[in-house]
């Protein structure tokens, strides 16, 4: 452990310890959708030819057949839509909201939490330029516009 200006640095290896929380999904949520609003979950179960249409719009591979999306509503009404994603970026997870307006266009991408080893002289080169999580948000965001256009929102 080293004491330096005020602020206490722990030198270790384990990604657990460096993983980043910065929103839990119950917080995104209700920033989405602020009371009185209300987020309803839904479920889809997608069947082979669904996920292969959905991964050839996107560009890349789902990670599984089954996803939740939120719909929120307020008294006016449809609010938009809250979904979901975790990936890798590099070797580490990433979890991200991606809301979308009424109309099923990006109104917002939230980073909920990110595991990014970012300890001195060996992360932080790579956040710099950021290509790598913006390359994996890019993907997150085309593959759930595709789901969402295929068999998410207004669909149920």
């Amino acid at each position: 452990m080293l004491l330096a200006t005020g602020f206490l640095l722990v030198w270790t290896d384990s990604p657990a310890v460096l993983a980043r929380v910065y929103l839990t999904q119950d917080e995104a949520l209700k920033g989405a959708f602020p009371s009185p609003a209300r987020a309803e979950r839904k479920t889809l179960f997608l069947d082979e030819a669904q996920a292969g249409a959905i991964e050839k719009e996107a560009g890349s591979k789902l990670g599984s057949r089954v996803f939740s999306y939120y719909v929120g509503r307020g008294a006016d009404g449809l609010l938009g839509y809250a979904y979901f994603d975790t990936h890798l970026v590099r070797t580490l997870p990433e979890t991200i909201m991606v809301l979308l307006g009424p109309d099923g266009k990006i109104k917002r991408v939230e980073v909920l939490s990110f595991s990014e080893d970012l300890a001195l002289h060996r992360g932080i080169r790579n956040l710099t330029g950021a290509s790598l999580t913006a390359e994996a948000i890019t993907a997150a965001c085309r593959r759930i516009l595709a789901l969402h256009r295929r068999v998410g929102g207004g669909k149920e």
